[in-house]
């Protein structure tokens, strides 16, 4: 087309617009790149490890982190060569929760499958490669049980992640088994073809197993929560050490479990 047949002022204002865009969210994936940089297994992280993590560099990670430590993303710790997440990230993701139905609607049912089984509760949803545990119900602290709280539980050797996993379509469990199947224990599931039996066995009998997969003496019950749509986007499990959970206790444990995780799915509206 003849340029001096074009509108003087609105292409160009569409086009600066598509440019400011395209900037724009250029900006927000290279702060997400440097934010999930950080895991429960590296908290702090220098300059030169967010730099060799993501990539970008230097003056651009400084002038991000910069930004980030500003709006309280991010923290720096007194020896200034440390970066931490931000207390405004832990403010902004309990907001998410409180707002977040499965939370809200799971918390007495999580707390009366504390109380039935004595144990450990872990409710979780999918983040598409790991189990996201987003609520957790101990018992008395003279029944303490030896998991540790996490952030993340592996969906190929806890139970919460096995429930969820085995109801996802298979290209998902295949982006799992492509991600790499992490070591834990001498029983950890650490092959796609194993993995991909045991999917079969959950599916059959309804409910996931863990027996010291991810945690040597832990033993593990874990059910499916599904949605409205009937689709399974959380799990959740009772978890407790072996001399407590007996293999010959699992059948009936799976039955309380299964329930309550039904009753999860109800309440935020799925109707089995």
């Amino acid at each position: 087309m003849d340029p001096s047949l074009e509108n003087p002022n609105e292409p160009k204002t569409a086009k600066s617009n598509g440019r400011g865009s395209d900037e724009n969210l250029k900006s927000l994936m290279k702060i997400m790149r440097v934010l999930e940089c950080f895991s429960v297994n590296e908290r702090a992280l220098s300059l030169a490890e967010i730099c060799d993590k993501t990539g970008f560099p230097r003056s651009t990670t400084h002038r991000l982190m910069a930004s980030l430590r500003e709006v309280g993303f991010l923290d720096q710790d007194r020896e200034r060569d440390k970066y931490r997440l931000g207390l405004k990230l832990f403010e902004l993701g309990n907001i998410v929760l409180m707002n977040l139905d499965l939370h809200r609607e799971a918390r007495p049912i999580v707390d009366s499958l504390k109380r039935m089984s004595g144990q450990s509760v872990h409710l979780a949803i999918f983040d598409g490669l790991s189990a996201v545990v987003i609520h957790r119900a101990d018992p008395s602290p003279d029944h303490a049980p030896m998991s540790t709280s996490i952030e993340n539980a592996p969906v190929h050797c806890t139970s919460v992640g096995k429930a969820i996993l085995a109801w996802q379509p298979d290209a998902v469990i295949q982006k799992v088994i492509q991600a790499g199947l992490r070591y834990y224990t001498e029983a950890t599931i650490t092959t796609g073809p194993a993995l991909l039996e045991e999917m079969e066995l959950i599916r059959k009998r309804g409910y996931a197993i863990d027996d010291g997969e991810h945690q040597p003496g832990l033993r593990c019950v874990g059910a499916p929560i599904r949605n409205q749509s009937g689709e399974v986007i959380a799990g959740i499990s009772v978890s407790g050490p072996s001399w407590q959970i007996n293999m010959s206790d699992i059948e009936e444990l799976s039955k309380i479990v299964i329930h309550h995780a039904n009753l999860i799915g109800q309440r935020i509206g799925h109707h089995p």
